[in-house]
């Protein structure tokens, strides 16, 4: 996937720009202790998980979003300096706020209730993209959630993504199906229109069945392949990954760990995927390595904390089997 250097196109695409456009989200994750009453402080918000993922496998990495003028706005852009993340085009909006959300857990898994109504990152609109930023990206990152969050923020992911296109950019689409943010129906259209316009679609598993209705993984990946993406990587969880293009296909098993908290895992999955794609991975390579990412990521709390690091993920990948 990486392509050399050209008059049109003097950067190699391994050090092009990952751009992520979302929104952010600081987390309280449930932990076990003093009955389930003590939460640990962390950071969310699905696009900002898939860059920190990108970035600590070693992608140059931007992210596009609003935050409010508040501590919490202040805490996510100390987290994107430290991991590296450019927020430079991450505005403030004084007007608003930015959203929280928190963690419990059960018998059942992992449950989330989101405090986002008005959040800076809804207020967003098309006007306020940075266009030739995203015009030399190497691929624009976004999901079903930067999708539902507002009319606003709909609007401004399809000027982003109209951008991407003409300038010849790759587009990556998480599904990250929200029901509580939209009606089915309104998902189901709007998701499916974007499967058209990406050429990396990384569908998870229950989010597709339910837009879909399909429920065999190669059906899946043939419906997303027949809507026009290039390469489809179907997140299955326990069950593995499925990986695609128009001219290969690889299942690939569930990776040995000790989950303790999925959050994030399919964010994980993603920002590894596409930054090893971009690297010059092989199809099957980027999926193997990104699957055992998101495996790492389940064995700590949060969704931002547990994210793995190249070196880790490699040292984890040479004591698998192939």
């Amino acid at each position: 996937m990486a392509a050399a250097a050209t008059a049109s196109s003097p950067v190699p695409l391994a050090d092009r720009e990952i751009l992520a456009l979302g929104e952010p989200m600081v987390e309280f994750n449930q932990t076990g202790e003093q009955g389930g009453r003590t939460y640990l402080q962390g950071f969310g918000g699905d696009t900002s998980n898939f860059a920190i993922a990108a970035a600590r496998q070693g992608a140059r990495v931007g992210y596009l979003s609003a935050l409010g003028d508040d501590p919490y706005g202040r805490s996510l852009r100390a987290l994107w300096e430290a991991e590296g993340v450019c927020h430079r085009d991450v505005r403030t909006d004084p007007a608003a706020f930015t959203a929280i959300y928190f963690v419990t857990h059960d018998a059942q898994g992992h449950h989330f209730s989101f405090f986002r109504a008005g959040s800076a990152a809804s207020r967003m609109t098309p006007a306020s993209l940075p266009i030739e930023r995203i015009r030399q990206a190497g691929c624009l990152h976004v999901s079903g959630i930067s999708l539902a969050i507002s009319t606003h923020a709909c609007d401004t992911v399809y000027a982003a993504v109209e951008a991407a296109r003409a300038a010849g950019v790759r587009v990556s689409f998480d599904t990250n199906l929200r029901l509580k943010l939209w009606p089915l129906a309104r998902a189901r259209a709007v998701m499916t229109d974007l499967m058209r316009l990406a050429d990396l679609c990384l569908p998870s598993y229950d989010d597709i069945t339910a837009i879909t209705g399909l429920t065999d993984p190669d059906a899946i990946v043939d419906h997303c392949l027949a809507l026009g993406a290039r390469e489809v990587a179907l997140k299955m969880g326990a069950q593995g990954a499925l990986v695609a293009s128009g001219g290969e296909r690889h299942r690939l098993p569930p990776q040995a760990c000790r989950p303790v908290d999925a959050t994030g895992a399919g964010d994980t999955f993603g920002g590894a995927f596409v930054a090893r794609r971009l690297a010059g991975d092989a199809l099957r390579e980027a999926g193997r390595y990104a699957s055992v990412a998101a495996a790492l990521s389940t064995e700590g709390y949060g969704a931002v904390e547990p994210i793995p690091r190249r070196e880790r993920v490699l040292q984890a990948l040479a004591s698998y089997p192939a």
